[in-house]
């Protein structure tokens, strides 16, 4: 442990201003630092250099614009001790992952300012399954003109990250999940932006809609992100307002919207709802500190967006969308909302399990012409490449039916309810459950906790889409084959329940979904390989 931990407070210093160290940032063990390759040494040109105490030893450190490195120094060899075991390997970091960096002091009572003690890195750690972790380093030594340099000289690099977010408009959702929306941004987001050095502008919305308004008329000229705290509906209500701010500062007409024009300001999300599926496939885990290191880290991924539409009207903007079983599971659940978030959840599945009957419609779709930049292990259904640039059409009763743009990762469906498309890679994943015995059915559904293929029956066909029309033929449900005498009584629908990144969206004509390539960005990593993890399924 470095000296100056024991048995006393800390505090960080940057500039004038005083800060206390986050007290869950722990040294970092040397072992664990990323296995990176190291950058070329001798291209380098060398900034600072000068002797601190890290860790145990004192070390000769080296500064360049990319990365710092540090050596212990060797005391002389005594005469018959072998070289080899004075031999230390030369750790490194590499400058980009470091966030912040402060002075760092000892508390006391009798100095205003405290015993310098040195310099505190504050660095971005890769875990495993996609994880991110803040962790410090320190750098001691008590001359105050040798940390002034340094500190000055580390905070010139940081600065010239020009894609690290300044000022963030915040947004938080207190009524998501379990209400924990709020605890989780003051306890564990606000703290790491501070640290950061990023100013924020807090807006807690009061209704549901209130962030579409507000973003629709708000000023957003001195921020570099906006940041949305909330579960998947608040997120895609952001998504959906930034988007339509968007159309409207370009002077484009939403209800007929070909080709929209990109948002203009990223968008991070923290997870802090019950699914949290959109955060879930951006980062690869539903992770609270991992959403925010990203966001502070500056990383940034273009994602493909849907339009929902009717035949003159623009309905939203998303990502993904379910109609069938997904969509009257969740309007069961929002006549269920005193109920725990997850007791609801496992009610309306089961109730609508109870209920299953297919809907009968027409479904047409565009498949996509260019598959090249599509995932190897695409499992799509072959179409004749005569019929590439033409509409597909497929009339029957179908249990369910899912368009999504994104993989649609959560804890039930670790691999994603849509694991053969990507964030970015200009297609939609159309996926049709056609009318089955409910055994047969609930055996597809829990294939997606599992690591067998959900679309391994053959009442499931998958294909990879531009475009999709989904046309409900008429008011009467179809007939489940397991039920044969059963009579069931249906009061007609003046129109019919979506699930459209898990917001109710409730329709009685026929929907048109365009994806449009890259229309956002979101802060968050590459995740072109997704960590594969074991976990079952206990929604049923």
């Amino acid at each position: 442990m470095p000296r100056g931990r024991r048995g006393s407070r800390v505090r960080a210093l940057e500039g004038g201003s005083e800060e206390e160290a986050p007290p869950a940032a722990a040294a970092v063990p040397w072992a664990l630092l990323p296995a990176l390759k190291q950058p070329g040494a001798a291209a380098e040109q060398i900034l600072l250099r000068g002797i601190f105490e890290i860790g145990r030893d004192s070390c000769d450190v080296v500064l360049s614009e990319r990365v710092l490195r540090w050596r212990p120094i060797l005391p002389e060899r005594p005469t018959g001790v072998p070289k080899s075991d004075l031999l230390h390997k030369e750790e490194f970091l590499e400058v980009k992952d470091i966030f912040s960096v402060k002075l760092k002091r000892r508390c006391s009572s009798k100095q205003e300012s405290g015993t310098l003690l040195g310099i505190t890195l504050f660095i971005c750690l890769k875990k495993e399954q996609n994880k991110l972790k803040d962790s410090v380093i320190d750098l001691i030594n008590l001359s105050e003109d040798h940390c002034d340099t340094w500190f000055r000289e580390f905070r010139r690099i940081l600065a010239s990250f020009s894609n690290r977010p300044k000022s963030l408009k915040i947004l938080l959702n207190p009524q998501s999940h379990k209400k924990e929306a709020t605890q989780i941004y003051y306890e564990k987001v606000e703290p790491l932006l501070k640290l950061a050095g990023i100013k924020t502008d807090i807006t807690i919305t009061e209704y549901e809609g209130h962030a579409l308004s507000l973003l629709k008329e708000c000023e957003l000229e001195g921020f570099d992100g906006v940041v949305c705290v909330g579960g998947d509906g608040f997120a895609s209500e952001v998504a959906h307002a930034l988007l339509l701010r968007a159309q409207k500062n370009a002077g484009m007409e939403t209800d007929c919207l070909l080709t929209p024009v990109r948002a203009q300001l990223p968008l991070g999300v923290i997870p802090a709802g019950s699914t949290n599926v959109l955060a879930h496939s951006l980062h690869g885990i539903s992770h609270v500190v991992t959403a925010t290191l990203h966001i502070i880290m500056g990383h940034i991924q273009p994602v493909d967006v849907c339009t929902f539409s009717t035949t003159d009207k623009l309905l939203r903007f998303g990502f993904s969308a379910m109609f069938g079983f997904g969509g009257r599971t969740l309007a069961l659940a929002e006549k269920y909302r005193w109920m725990a978030p997850t007791q609801r959840r496992d009610f309306a599945v089961i109730k609508a399990l109870a209920k299953l009957k297919p809907e009968d419609c027409e479904i047409s779709f565009l498949p996509l012409k260019n598959s090249q930049n599509l995932h190897e292990g695409n499992t799509s259904l072959p179409l004749p490449l005569d019929d590439r640039d033409q509409w597909q059409v497929i009339r029957g009763q179908f249990l369910n039916v899912s368009i999504m743009a994104i993989p649609c990762l959560c804890s039930v469906a670790p691999r994603g309810l849509a694991p053969n498309t990507r964030l970015n890679n200009g297609s939609m994943a159309l996926i049709i459950v056609r009318n089955t015995s409910r055994p047969e059915f609930i055996k597809h559904l829990k294939r997606y906790g599992s690591v067998k293929n959900q679309f391994g029956f053959p009442f499931v066909e998958t294909y990879t889409v531009e475009e999709v029309k989904v046309e409900q033929k008429n008011s009467t449900p179809g007939h489940n084959p397991e039920e044969k005498n059963e009579p069931y009584e249906f009061a007609p629908e003046s129109s019919f329940p979506w699930n459209v990144d898990g917001d109710l969206m409730e329709v009685a004509s026929e929907i048109h979904i365009r994806l449009h390539p890259r229309l956002i960005s979101l802060y968050g990593g590459d995740m072109e390989e997704m960590n594969d993890f074991k976990t079952t399924c206990n929604c049923l």
